[in-house]
Order: structure tokens, then sequence, then C-alpha cells
């Protein structure tokens, strides 16, 4: 049996399974990244919910694994050379999940570093820019009586969507024909941004024709719909 008590995260969220991946995350944006790769790639998982609103993941367990305090985390038992492995950043964990299964990242060279650039624009902008309108135009910043921060973060955003409407004219997925981690890393901040944060209308969503479609066959997929609820948030 694989020992995981080198990470000190197991004494507060204790492995079950210790052969399976550990994930610990929260059905957010950005932690649903790693629970829709995981269904989609069928490598064997324990979810443990990271309630952050309760400040699970500053507490020194947590940190322990993951020093920047936040969500998703994973530990890999079997990691590069039969050793356990302990990784955070949503976008890493999609590389190294990819390279691990040679699913969804492509062999090429030259499309697996246009894959990771895609990758990088979601964690570098959609990530930041939808989240913060998020909280300007849903969360406590609408009472702000100053819209000026709002209005610069709906204009940033709703310029990445033209650039992935752009992207996906004559494509099906944003690499074109094959559903990648680029996909992955941006399926669920598009729906928060029309859903959770109700910022459709702001953004003009409606104008756009490629993105949603993209969007709805995303959501189609049964991995990203049960990728999507995991870890379960308690009832």
């Amino acid at each position: 049996m694989t020992d995981l008590a080198d990470f000190p995260i197991t004494t507060r969220w204790p492995a079950q399974y210790p052969d399976r991946i550990q994930l610990y995350g929260l059905p957010t944006p950005n932690g649903v990244k790693v629970s829709i790769m995981l269904e989609e790639i069928g490598l064997p998982y324990e979810p443990h919910l990271v309630d952050i609103g309760k400040n699970e993941s500053w507490t020194p367990e947590f940190l322990s694994l993951n020093p920047n305090g936040k969500i998703p985390a994973i530990i890999d038992p079997n990691g590069p050379g039969g050793v356990p492995i302990g990784l955070f950043e949503s976008g890493a964990i999609l590389i190294y999940l990819a390279e691990k299964t040679g699913k969804f990242l492509s062999a090429d060279p030259a499309k697996r570093y246009e894959t990771i650039a895609w990758v990088m624009w979601q964690m570098g902008g959609v990530g930041p820019m939808f989240g913060q309108l998020g909280f300007f135009h849903k969360f406590a910043g609408r009472e702000y009586e100053d819209k000026r921060p709002r209005d610069r973060y709906a204009a940033e955003s709703k310029r990445l969507l033209g650039v992935l409407e752009q992207r996906l004219e004559g494509r099906e997925w944003i690499m074109g024909d094959e559903y990648s981690i680029a996909d992955i890393a941006t399926l669920g901040w598009v729906r928060n941004l029309v859903g959770f944060y109700e910022a459709g209308e702001i953004v003009e969503f409606d104008t756009l024709k490629n993105v949603p479609a993209w969007l709805e066959r995303g959501l189609a997929r049964p991995a990203v719909q049960k990728g999507l609820t995991i870890p379960a948030r308690p009832a």
C-alpha cells in the first residue's frame, strides 16, 4: 500500500484509498479543471472538499502542499519514477496529467506548445479578469459607487471573449478538431461568467456565435458534467 505519511495534508484529509490520486479542491472554475480532467482521462482518484468559505485552504495542513493557499492541489502516489508527488496550480496539474496519460495534449511539439500557450492565456487572462468582474458585478464590489473598476473588467472580459470567438472560427475546439486541456481550462470560467456571475449581458455574450456553441459542446460531455460537481459541496 502506498504511504502518504510524508504529506501532512493527509492528517486533515485522510486518504481512504492512498493508491489513488488525491484531489483537494472545490467545484469553482479553477477547481473543476482538475476534476473534469480526471474524469476525462479515467484515472482513479479520491476527492477531498476544501471549504474555502471556512478558510480551510489557509490551514497549516493545506499550506504544506500548496504554500499559496489556493485550490486545487493533488498528490499522485505514483509520480515520476514511482515516487509520490504533490502539485498545485491548476494549469500545471492539467499539463502533468496530460503528459502522464498521453491524453488531451498533442505529442507533436508545435501543437503541444500552442496548446500550453492557450492554457497560459486562460490562467493569466480569463481567470483573473472574469473573477474580478464577478466581484465587482455580483459580489461585494457591486456596492461600490464608482463603477470604473467594474467597467474596466467588463471591457477586458469582453475583449478576451472576442479573442476566443475569433480563435473558434472554423474550429470545434480551441485546438481545432482535438479537444484538449486548453478547452478544459477555459470551459468552467466561461460557464461561470454567464451563469453564476450573471454577467452575460454586460459582456454582450449573446452577440457571440462561436463561443456559445463551443460552451454547449463542452458542457454536453459526460466527464464535464460530472467533473463540475466534484468534490461535492455540503448539502
